[in-house]
């Protein structure tokens, strides 16, 4: 078939409908990258073993500080101290991830797309 027998979008399509929807799709992009951008500046923070170790990370997953009671530091037992910084760190990226799916699940829903971590 020519060029010129094809027609697109099929039924011929109203380019004034497709300019709006492109500008509309623009526009969500440009509101997913804000607030892409925001979710880095919010933070999460947890605390395990009771409060001796606190953890904050950034929505985007940076670890952005770590408290340690100096209590909990013993020597002869790195050992629990370990566990409570993975501990820590894996609340911390639960919680950020969380978040993620609160900021961004509504650019998501409706669409009938699962984006892991988003959704």
């Amino acid at each position: 078939m020519s060029r010129r027998g094809r027609r697109f979008p099929p039924g011929g399509g109203d380019r004034s409908q497709q300019r709006q929807m492109m500008q509309q799709l623009q526009h969500l992009q440009e509101e997913m990258l804000q607030a892409q951008e925001e979710l880095g500046e919010e933070t999460v923070e947890v605390s395990v073993g009771g409060g001796v170790l606190k953890l904050v990370m950034t929505g985007h997953q940076k670890v952005q500080s770590v408290d340690i009671d100096p209590g909990v530091v013993d020597p002869e037992d790195v050992e629990i101290l370990e566990d409570l910084f993975i501990a820590a760190v894996n609340e911390a990226v639960d919680r950020s991830q969380e978040l993620a799916s609160e900021r961004m699940g509504r650019f998501t829903s409706g669409l009938g797309i699962d984006i892991p971590g988003l959704t």
